[in-house]
């Protein structure tokens, strides 16, 4: 890892808010319409570029989201930030053009055995599906993602080649169209050199294609992959408001990378979020009483790096005991 990493010297990183949509519909309790609202409103407000506000996805596979077009159509919107919406068929995709979606983001997995229990699909009815949900796309003028799930390895399959991570870039790209690719760590199976790895390969052969890496943080390493990858050339990130998150078919898969850890630690660093991470931390600090339970944030249970702490009471007393032996 090059030197330049540990000091991003004002470099310009983009975070994309994914807790909406790929943590809330893990969660078991619904969130309140009015609460989603305030939550996609506060985010807006705290510099996120881009917000997945929700998925228009059948109520009955994914309850925690049925209200996505009223969420969608009562949030404030804010100059400058995409709001995104997962859309897996025309169904959906024509419900998100009504509810004024900016950008559609398309999901399928590179891993066979994963899209069959994930989507009930192949691979190749995956894309078929999705090949005519940008035509609509396009006909109105909708921005598309295509999110790639297992990029980076499959709890059923194990490693997966960069050959055939490439090969659906490629299809999505070059065939269909899409603006922006993101690589999915979906289990949290990915590691630094890998990442770095992946994330050059993908910009020499789509410079001008907008890539996006997706981080879970199962096994501690969500953090050191977004430095690897930014390392190697990459700039968008998502992440999810209190770490929110996981994954049906991954036997404990935590959420994504926290979205507070990681503004946290980047502006450390010296690099531009662009977020105000003390109205991120105010907004990650309304979903335990929304969700029933604490969030994996450490930054919401330990405080940022310089929230200070008073000494003990009897601070003063030791002190003068301290100084009395030097008598």
């Amino acid at each position: 890892m090059s030197a330049a990493t540990w000091n991003g010297g004002g470099r310009r990183v983009f975070l994309n808010e994914v807790g909406m949509r790929d943590g809330l519909q893990m969660e078991q309790v619904f969130v309140p319409t009015e609460q989603k609202v305030e939550l996609v409103n506060a985010l807006s407000r705290s510099g996120m570029s881009k917000i997945e506000v929700t998925a228009f996805v059948s109520p009955k596979a994914i309850p925690a989201l049925r209200d996505a077009e009223i969420v969608l159509r009562t949030i404030e919107r804010v100059a400058g930030v995409t709001y995104s919406a997962l859309v897996p068929n025309v169904r959906g995709a024509e419900r998100a053009i009504d509810a004024e979606t900016d950008e559609f983001n398309l999901v399928m997995s590179v891993s066979e055995k994963h899209n069959l229990s994930n989507l009930r699909m192949t691979r190749q009815q995956s894309f078929d599906a999705l090949a005519e949900v940008a035509a609509l796309a396009r006909q109105t003028g909708t921005s598309i993602n295509t999110s790639l799930s297992c990029s980076f390895g499959c709890p059923m399959e194990g490693d997966v080649a960069d050959d055939d991570v490439l090969r659906w870039c490629a299809r999505f790209v070059d065939d269909m169209g899409v603006q922006g690719i993101t690589l999915c760590d979906t289990t949290g199976m990915a590691y630094p050199t890998q990442v770095a790895r992946l994330t050059a390969e993908f910009l020499s052969h789509w410079p001008k294609t907008g890539l996006t890496l997706h981080f879970h943080n199962t096994r501690g390493m969500g953090l050191a992959n977004v430095l690897a990858a930014i390392d190697a050339g990459a700039s968008h990130f998502d992440a999810s408001i209190g770490g929110l998150g996981g994954c049906p078919y991954a036997p404990g898969a935590t959420g994504n990378v926290c979205s507070e850890e990681v503004v946290h630690a980047l502006q450390l660093m010296g690099f531009d979020t662009g977020v105000d991470l003390e109205q991120l931390l105010a907004a990650s600090s309304r979903l335990p009483a929304l969700l029933g339970h604490e969030t994996a944030s450490q930054i919401a249970k330990a405080g940022c790096r310089l929230d200070l702490h008073p000494p003990p009471q009897d601070f003063d007393a030791i002190r003068e005991r301290a100084l009395s032996r030097n008598v």
